[in-house]
């Protein structure tokens, strides 16, 4: 039995080098195959992170455009249409089509049916029927709306380079507010008869206009 002890001693220990042979090898496989996945997995990180850094810059690049305030601009082009000629005709239009029936008189007094009285009159009245629809005379912005205690309901409009036009004698139904950019032609409003100090008259439009503060003549500046 001892005989037989002696020789399975070399025989273990060789069976004991060829298992460690065999971790040895097996372990530098699991290295081997980690080393090669880590390497894919970087490379298909590397891959995807590419359309997210362009999609990012994309995104850094592409910006909201400011919406340009219409009054704004309309304002501008306003300002451009008069700067070229603010006095011409051209620039112009009857706020409604009839004949003047009272003159612009600011020095020498006219007689008011009315008021039965002489006085000055600081614009021009307009025949027209009620409800005539009353236009822009020039394209501007609407600076006031409104029931004036002695003229009726009324607006007035800002054309840039100091004109200011004034209708009178509106009727209720003013079609425009104030800040309202308008052009020239649009409708406003329509005739009425809502002038304390044109009652008796016959239906009209009370039309003034205004340069760098001061009233002046319509007819100097529109075709009547």
């Amino acid at each position: 039995m001892r005989h037989n002890i002696k020789e399975k001693k070399p025989m273990d220990k060789a069976a004991v080098a060829m298992i460690l042979c065999f971790s040895v090898v097996a372990l530098a496989s699991v290295f081997t195959v980690k080393s090669s996945l880590d390497k894919i997995n970087l490379s298909d990180n590397t891959d995807i992170s590419v359309p997210q850094n362009d999609e990012s810059k994309d995104r850094s690049v592409t910006k909201r455009v400011p919406t340009v305030d219409s009054q704004d601009n309309s304002q501008s082009n306003v300002q451009k249409e008069n700067t070229g000629n603010p006095s011409g005709s051209s620039a112009w239009t009857a706020p409604v089509d009839g004949l003047i029936t009272l003159e612009y008189s600011t020095e020498l007094p006219i007689y008011s049916k009315t008021l039965n009285q002489y006085m000055v009159h600081n614009g021009v009245d307009i025949a027209a029927p009620l409800d005539a629809r009353v236009q822009a005379a020039a394209a501007g912005t609407v600076v006031e709306t409104g029931k004036d205690d002695r003229l009726g309901y009324t607006v007035k409009i800002n054309h840039g380079n100091g004109f200011i036009t004034t209708y009178s004698n509106l009727s209720d139904k003013i079609l425009v507010e104030s800040g309202d950019v308008v052009k020239k032609g649009d409708i406003i409003g329509g005739i009425g008869n809502t002038s304390l100090f044109e009652s008796s008259e016959d239906s009209h439009l009370h039309f003034e206009m205004q340069k760098d503060g001061n009233l002046v003549n319509p007819a100097d500046y529109i075709k009547f």
